[in-house]
């Protein structure tokens, strides 16, 4: 029984001396190549990145030592920062862009291609009334162009008391009557007398009665009010 054991155990030993002299299985495990190294433009930003948002992390971490030890009651929490946080942010955006301060507020949109309710469109009708005199005044003495410019000015003016967080000293005639803050009715009231005032002082176009015609027309509707008695 031992000789059998000690010739199986020869004939393991052999197989095994056999199979590590096949060239074409390998035993000994190669080292793994050592990661690529980051350029060093990239490890600067890194470092970088890493300062400036540094404070951040204090910050946060400052804020954090407040909070309670509940997981549940710290992920309300944050929630509720990061809510303030967009409201912020979103306040600030719609300080840059119409130039006042408010809070977020939802839309209110209406059936059809016009998404602002007009009913409350109506620039006041006594001063509507009077600088259409001024302007008839005006265009009665042969000075077209004033006339027009001045309803212009009026319809502005309109605008900035109606839509304060719309007309905003750097933008243009055109500008304002593409704006989607405007009523469609009343946009392109103004943007006809806008498109007439821009060809006259750009174009060097006189104004002719016909053009003053137009335009006064279009800024009485423009002003008109339901109040207003025809």
């Amino acid at each position: 029984m031992a000789g059998t054991d000690a010739g199986s155990d020869e004939r393991l030993a052999a197989a095994h001396r056999a199979l590590r002299a096949n060239g074409d299985i390998q035993f000994d495990m190669m080292p793994a190549p050592p990661p690529p190294t980051a350029p060093a433009w990239l490890k600067a930003l890194g470092e970088w990145v890493e300062w400036a948002l540094a404070p951040v992390g204090r910050f946060l971490r400052w804020i954090g030592s407040f909070m309670p030890d509940a997981p549940y009651a710290r992920i309300f929490l944050w929630t509720i920062i990061g809510v303030l946080a967009l409201m912020i942010l979103w306040m600030v955006q719609d300080r840059i862009r119409h130039g006042v301060w408010r809070l977020p507020t939802r839309k209110r949109r209406i059936a059809g291609p016009t998404a602002m309710v007009e009913d409350d469109w109506a620039p006041e009708a006594a001063p509507a009334r009077a600088w259409l005199e001024q302007a008839d005044q005006l265009a009665a003495e042969g000075h077209y162009d004033e006339a027009v410019h001045h309803l212009l000015l009026r319809s502005v003016e309109d605008l900035a008391r109606r839509r304060p967080q719309i007309v905003r000293p750097a933008l243009t005639s055109r500008d304002l009557a593409r704006s989607p803050g405007i009523p469609a009715a009343p946009r392109r009231m103004f943007g006809e007398i806008a498109a007439v005032v821009e060809r006259s002082l750009f174009g060097s176009r006189a104004i002719d009665a016909e053009q003053w015609d137009r335009c006064r027309q279009a800024y009485a509707d423009f002003a008109q009010t339901r109040s207003w008695a025809a």
